[in-house]
């Protein structure tokens, strides 16, 4: 099998999400920034700030618009 397959060309994308990762991995960058800001200064309310911004950008983001979609 590994006769028929082009190692420089992977998978084509299928579907319809065709998303530009750059706003997700900002989102989680800026959502681990703010989670350590709020560690170190002892702030219960900052660190859930940074976690939801994590879980947003990984999970709740991707899926709603792959279902709106």
């Amino acid at each position: 099998m590994s006769d028929f397959l082009d190692p420089g060309r992977g998978p084509d994308q299928r579907g319809a999400f065709r998303v530009s990762p750059t706003i997700f991995l900002l989102l989680a960058i800026g959502g681990f920034v703010v989670g350590a800001f709020g560690h170190l200064i002892s702030s219960r309310a900052i660190v859930a700030l940074g976690i939801a911004m994590i879980f947003l950008s990984t999970v709740f983001i991707p899926i709603f618009l792959n279902i709106t979609h």
